[in-house]
């Protein structure tokens, strides 16, 4: 089984908000696939399906990002999911606003709510989907990251949400490899 985790917060004043790149990119899967049930529980909203002939939960954990973990290591547990079949799509600040980034494993690069992964699994041993969502050195990150897209930004991370879904769509048919090395970008000039 594939566990395929969004990040964000949860509730209408955090909806299309930097911070919740992960749930859009959830979101995205879903209406691609046609996914229609989702199920709550875990401290989170789920869809559990099959893609591609394989198991697949794409998880959205309603914990707020800074406990992102507890909401993981549940579903972790329950499904006994080992740790190499754990992927977790975040934004990132240190990205170019919608350029991709796919990554075996690595430390929190700051972010809450994969420190708080990592902290409640006991390990870095995940795969990452980063997007970027760039910074603004006159805004402080808490504002920055819980403020909206810029008409301008807007359009890139539009085209970043559906290069990673395609990946997370095309993944469980290949190795994370093979899709690592299609769809990480390179930065636009």
């Amino acid at each position: 089984m594939l566990l395929i985790v969004g990040l964000g917060n949860p509730g209408k004043e955090y909806q299309n908000t930097r911070h919740n790149v992960g749930f859009m990119v959830v979101e995205e899967i879903a209406k691609k696939c046609g996914f229609s049930r989702t199920f709550s529980n875990f401290k989170a909203e789920y869809y559990k399906e099959k893609l591609n002939g394989e198991d697949v939960i794409f998880f959205m954990p309603h914990t707020y990002m800074n406990l992102s973990g507890e909401a993981v290591r549940a579903i972790v547990d329950y499904y006994k999911i080992p740790l190499e079949n754990i992927v977790v799509i975040h934004d990132d600040l240190d990205l170019p606003v919608g350029q991709v980034r796919l990554r075996e494993f690595g430390g929190p690069g700051g972010h809450n709510g994969i420190k708080s992964i990592i902290q409640h699994l006991g390990s870095e041993k995940f795969k990452r989907v980063r997007i970027g969502i760039s910074k603004n050195p006159l805004i402080p990150v808490v504002n920055y990251v819980l403020g909206k897209f810029t008409s301008e930004e807007k359009t890139l991370i539009d085209e970043g949400i559906i290069k990673a879904r395609d990946a997370m769509i095309e993944l469980p048919k290949t190795t994370f490899q093979r899709v690592m090395n299609k769809y990480n970008t390179k930065e636009k000039k």
